[in-house]
């Protein structure tokens, strides 16, 4: 080996060490900025609140305060809104209206109707009274009902309408809270908006009978919305 390649050699851990050293000063630093700097911890809690928070999307936040503005809930009246109405709040089409309950498949109930009727049977009122209950910190209790589409459009409209008011008196008159009205938040869809597909007939209904598309659109689709708004 000659000189050359010798003192060559001996230099790597030369060069090295200031690099090692500079690199162990980098960490550090990165770590004193961390922790003099709030924000940066804040940011890293903020994205694991967002993962586990998916739901809450500022674009479904901006519906849920739309839909509840425009249903009563914010004012306390509780008034509800037609078909007409809920589609021009939620600005969606069908499907991605119904697609933002999605996440809520093991919490909701789809309170199911006999065909040209509004009252519920005393399984319904239970799966509505079951859905009540899962409140946990929500502030808002939406009731979504509908109409197959059987008949005239304005007559599906009333009936899905009277679905709706039922689900409401009953809790009404159940509870016996004068704040309840404050709470709910009632959209009648009749048969022009929003129908549910098949694949609805696998979530949590008050009947587990044969279901059909046309069984599933009796219905009313209940469930409390976290999102604080």
């Amino acid at each position: 080996m000659n000189d050359v390649a010798r003192r060559g050699i001996l230099a790597v851990p030369a060069l090295l060490a200031p690099l090692m050293m500079v690199g162990g000063w980098l960490g550090h630093a990165e770590q004193r900025l961390k922790a003099n700097d709030p924000s940066a911890a804040e940011a890293e809690v903020a994205i694991a609140s967002v993962s586990e928070d998916a739901y809450c999307t500022p674009k479904l936040k901006s519906i849920v305060r739309r839909v509840a503005g425009a249903c009563g809930l914010l004012g306390g009246g509780g008034r509800g809104c037609q078909p007409m109405q809920a589609k021009s709040v939620a600005q969606l089409s069908d499907e991605d209206f119904n697609a933002l309950f999605v996440p809520l498949e093991q919490r909701a109930q789809i309170i199911q109707f006999d065909a040209d009727q509004t009252e519920m049977d005393g399984a319904a009122r239970a799966a509505v009274e079951k859905a009540w209950a899962d409140q946990r910190g929500a502030s808002f209790f939406f009731v979504v009902a509908r109409a197959s589409p059987d008949g005239k459009t304005e007559y599906n409209e009333k009936l899905s309408a009277d679905r709706a008011q039922t689900v409401l008196s009953h809790l009404q008159t159940r509870f016996n809270d004068p704040d309840i009205a404050r709470q709910v938040g009632l959209l009648w869809l009749g048969e022009g908006f929003a129908q549910l597909g098949e694949e609805f007939c696998g979530w949590q209904r008050s009947r587990g009978t044969e279901c059909t598309v046309k069984d599933i659109n009796r219905s009313a689709f209940v469930a409390w919305i976290d999102c604080a708004i």
